[in-house]
């Protein structure tokens, strides 16, 4: 009887929910969101993020993937990548346009890091893309 209770105890200890510490405070979650969706077609330094954040740059990095789920640089390729897939549904720039425009050095590494995250590259995804689009 003793060890079903103690298995008990120890369960429910177990299963209590986690509480997710060492994330950024809202507003600075918040703030390094919006500098870098504002200056994506730039470079970003983390080290910037960090410090209008008032915060050590390993320190901001370690929270800012608490909070987010990805590294620093990893949420900006994401934005990129998520821009990018914008501009090519909605605009008719070339593919070197769209990759300076969204912060990629060059077309061939915005079609490497594309190709990572979608599994097709731009050019590819652009016409399949573009064939499901409705006819008017």
């Amino acid at each position: 009887m003793a060890h079903s209770q103690q298995n008990a105890a120890r369960t429910a200890v177990t299963e209590a929910p986690k509480k997710h510490t060492g994330g950024l405070t809202p507003w600075r979650e918040n703030l390094a969101k919006r500098l870098i969706l504002e200056r994506l077609g730039e470079t970003i330094e983390v080290t910037e993020l960090a410090s209008a954040c008032a915060l050590s740059r390993s320190h901001f990095s370690r929270a800012f993937k608490c909070s987010t789920g990805l590294s620093p640089q990893d949420w900006i390729r994401q934005q990129r990548i998520d821009r990018a897939k914008q501009m090519i549904r909605s605009t008719n720039l070339s593919l070197t346009q769209i990759s300076l425009e969204c912060g990629f050095c060059d077309q061939a590494h915005f079609c490497h890091i594309f190709t990572r995250s979608e599994g097709i590259n731009p050019f590819a995804w652009r016409c399949r893309t573009v064939r499901a689009l409705p006819r008017l």
